[in-house]
């Protein structure tokens, strides 16, 4: 991911076996030093286009269709707001029936909930909405004939389920691309380090080494 090229180093006190003096250090990638998206950005709409994750698609595979380049992964992650790969982006049809199988086992076409179908009267006005969570013996009167009642419900499978949460994960926003060289240059500026003790330069800090620092 190319993400971590965009990290600054950092010099940290090394407590490998093999160090050559008390002094050494390992360079490893500042972690801590992260960046988001704004939020006032988020509600921006003009700044984003709406995307569809197709079957089987990556993170990287997006990329490199939406921006051209697919180590810019890490860009299409965090414009969309998605922190957990695994959890967070759509599993292809084989990896959810995988999914679903073993977290409900002989119950996958069990019922998951009940939910409202919608409901009209004559005039075409909508009297209930769909896909509300409800109750199997859940009623209504007959907005034709309140002499009656209506009981429109259906269930919801586990697979069901598990297929509509999968759906939900496959609708992100993503940076427009005449955005991008500019949210590119923002994340490396707020990447470089400012003035402090512990800076050597734009790119690289170095911790204390307690070893030197502290008498024994």
């Amino acid at each position: 991911m190319g993400y971590f090229r965009e990290l600054p180093d950092l010099e940290y006190q090394s407590f490998l076996s093999d160090s050559i003096s008390s002094g050494s250090y390992l360079t490893v990638k500042n972690l801590f030093r992260r960046n988001k998206l704004r939020d006032d950005l988020k509600t921006v709409f003009t700044v984003f286009n709406k995307y569809e994750i197709v079957e089987g698609a990556r993170p990287d595979t997006v990329a490199e269709e939406f921006y051209g380049k697919s180590d810019l992964d890490w860009v299409v992650l965090m414009t969309a707001g998605i922190i957990n790969v695994r959890d967070e982006w759509p599993l292809s049809n084989k990896h959810l029936y995988e999914f679903a199988a073993e977290k409900h086992g002989v119950a996958l076409n069990d019922v998951h909930h009940y939910e409202t179908k919608e409901v009209k009267d004559a005039n075409s006005r909508l009297i209930l909405p769909k896909e509300k969570i409800v109750d199997s013996n859940f009623t209504i009167p007959n907005p034709d004939n309140y002499a009656t009642t209506l009981n429109p419900v259906r269930p919801v499978t586990n697979w069901e389920y598990e297929v509509r949460e999968n759906d939900k994960k496959s609708s992100i926003y993503l940076l427009r691309r005449e955005y991008l060289q500019q949210f590119l240059n923002d994340m490396r500026q707020i990447m470089i380090y400012d003035q402090s003790s512990q800076r050597v330069d734009n790119r690289l800090a170095r911790t204390e080494n307690t070893r030197v620092t502290i008498p024994q």
